[in-house]
């Protein structure tokens, strides 16, 4: 008989593990444990221009100071193309995806989508313009057709996919598959029942969801924890240049990722093990406590004062 619950953490391997990616980390191992769940871990290297060679190691030397253990060798994007083929065939056997033409510039003065993005305005949705060959491949969308969502932090969400993000790109120009496809049938073909991730992604949901409607997949349930940012308001990230985690010293990182988490651990725990601090955090974990902001900020030290 299959989990009743599998969760999963899914960095990309673009730099070392920083507090934000961290909160993450935690957030879904927390419920994992707690609903006595699997928790697997995904290396989201689909977008192979951005991949950081060593970063992959240096990500799992990390959560394997932390404390961290997943239950299954981990699955890397950048070998699972022929499955990402196969769901893109089923949707272009059942016509929802059409190949588009469009570049980047042609598409810049479109409305903006709630993530900033320009708007798809369907230029290619009929078929390619004479002359025009195809540049990407696109998801089909439903104009006046609500997505909707009951986050387990951010409460109910619902988005217009059609009317306010447009058909959206599943194959990249350069030949590489889109993020929202790699994701849903990940998700899937692990088995994710629940995906505990960073608000920053909130936005990408509604449109997994249609996808996932497409593909005939069940959907997941969600919970987008608060995503930590720096003093100018940026999310921490290794374009921000976020510190790396330093696994010489967990202490003090995984307890400043409960104390985000609103979980207030008690100041005995200072140096203790990373087993010690995760076996409090799951006897104590409270998801009612988790901060509803979808961003909170953090000093760079602010880790340190956990020492």
């Amino acid at each position: 008989m299959p989990p009743s619950y599998v969760g999963r953490f899914a960095p990309s391997p673009t730099g070392p593990l920083h507090f934000g990616s961290l909160v993450a980390a935690a957030g879904s191992y927390l419920e994992a444990r707690c609903r006595s769940g699997r928790w697997l871990l995904r290396v989201e290297d689909v977008d192979r221009p951005r991949t950081v060679t060593g970063a992959e190691a240096t990500i799992l030397r990390q959560l394997e100071a932390l404390g961290f253990e997943w239950d299954a060798e981990p699955w890397r994007q950048s070998a699972r193309d022929e499955h990402y083929v196969a769901a893109l065939a089923r949707l272009r056997a059942a016509s929802q995806v059409f190949d588009c033409g469009c570049s980047r510039r042609e598409i810049a003065d479109s409305a903006l989508a709630p993530d900033g993005a320009p708007r798809y305005p369907g230029t290619c949705r009929d078929g390619l313009r004479p002359g025009r060959r195809a540049r990407t491949v696109r998801l089909k969308t439903e104009a006046g057709l609500a997505v909707c969502f009951d986050d387990g932090v951010q409460g109910r969400i619902c988005e217009d996919v059609g009317a306010e993000v447009g058909d959206f790109v599943l194959k990249r120009a350069d030949g590489l598959f889109a993020y929202q496809l790699a994701v849903v049938v990940d998700d899937a073909a692990s088995g994710v029942t629940d995906v505990v991730r960073g608000a920053d992604l909130i936005d990408s949901s509604c449109r997994q969801i249609w996808l996932q409607r497409c593909l005939g997949l069940s959907t997941p349930r969600y919970m987008h924890l608060p995503v930590a940012t720096n003093g100018h308001g940026n999310k921490l990230s290794k374009q921000s240049r976020a510190p790396a985690i330093d696994p010489a010293r967990p202490a003090p990182p995984l307890l400043a990722a409960l104390a985000f988490l609103g979980q207030a651990p008690p100041p005995e725990l200072a140096g203790a093990t990373p087993a010690t601090i995760w076996r409090w955090a799951i006897e104590h974990w409270r998801p009612a406590a988790i901060p509803r902001q979808r961003a909170i900020r953090v000093d760079a030290e602010f880790w340190e004062e956990r020492a």
